[in-house]
């Protein structure tokens, strides 16, 4: 069994993450499940003892079927809130996350059968960028990030704890 890097201490919840940023024909890929009324990213807690790029790696290709390449590290995220969902409620979270900007393929097709780690069914949307302030999507940069140009590495960090 393989154990992401992550712990819970009393009430508060640190994680070790990787994202995926996957843009084909200026749409963005999403994920959600049945438990959150909002998107995410693609991607996933890293594993014990495992790179992150094979992590990237890894979490899409579990999440959407099919096996994308790493184009370059995009974003390191700091973020950090007071969680109000189905998996974080009532608990200070911090992560730590490494975004990816994957190569485009060419296509949008994917061979999505995905669960959460809670066993939750997965599903993935393509997202106009165009369109983005019309959905809740984590992390937040993401928005701002996919409509100007980066090069390099940024270094974000997000706080969205209540006073």
């Amino acid at each position: 069994m393989c154990y992401d890097c992550g712990f819970t201490k009393e009430d508060n919840w640190f994680r070790y993450r990787v994202g995926a940023i996957i843009v084909e024909d200026g749409c963005v890929l999403v994920a959600g499940n049945t438990k959150e009324m909002y998107f995410y990213s693609v991607g996933g807690g890293v594993h014990m003892n495992e790179k992150a790029e094979d992590a990237i790696v890894r979490e899409v290709r579990e999440e959407t079927g099919v096996s994308y390449e790493i184009d370059r590290l995009a974003v390191i995220h700091e973020n950090f809130w007071d969680g109000d969902g189905a998996y974080d409620k009532g608990l200070h979270c911090h992560e730590i996350a490494l975004y990816y900007l994957m190569k485009p393929r060419g296509t949008k097709e994917l061979n999505s059968n995905s669960l959460t780690h809670f066993n939750d069914r997965e599903t993935m949307h393509w997202i106009p960028i165009e369109d983005i302030e019309k959905y809740r999507i984590y992390p937040t940069f993401l928005k701002d990030y996919l409509t100007t140009g980066h090069d390099g590495i940024a270094h974000i960090v997000t706080d969205e704890r209540k006073a």
